[in-house]
């Protein structure tokens, strides 16, 4: 299978669960705010803003997957984006005191999807890695 396909393979599961997750923050903001301990105007707002949130995260994979070989610099872009949400996840998970269930629940959640997530994004770094940007055209 061609690099840039293979690539490609990898960026759309991790781009399609995000804009899922924004959609659905976005849309369905009260059924996700209790797994967050919020509630109310303000639970529903909290919610709804981290679905922007994705959205506006989301734009360097969506480019990333347009060409990976041509557009490396996003795909770059989004395993950092990646690797921060995990690392910054996991402090926030370890700041967390005892008697939060739910909120740690929720949060585990995320840092293994964005786990997930890093791991396809650097195997489609490590597929276009050294390859020439040129080639995107007869590989794609």
């Amino acid at each position: 299978m061609k690099p840039n396909l293979l690539a490609r393979i990898f960026i759309i599961p991790v781009l399609a669960w995000n804009v899922q997750c924004a959609l659905a923050f976005l849309i369905q903001p009260a059924t996700y705010a209790p797994g967050f301990e919020l509630s109310g105007v303000a639970g529903t707002a909290a919610v709804r803003g981290m679905g922007i949130l994705f959205l506006m995260w989301n734009i360097p994979y969506a480019v990333a997957l347009s060409d990976p070989l041509r557009r490396r610099v996003s795909l770059h872009e989004s395993a950092a984006m990646q690797a921060v949400a995990l690392v910054g996840e996991t402090l926030l998970l370890l700041s967390l005191p005892d008697g939060f269930p739910v909120l740690r629940a929720s949060i585990l959640r995320f840092i293994w999807f964005d786990a997930a997530g890093l791991l396809l994004l650097l195997a489609a770094v490590a597929l276009v890695r050294s390859r020439p940007a040129a080639a995107s055209l007869s590989q794609a």
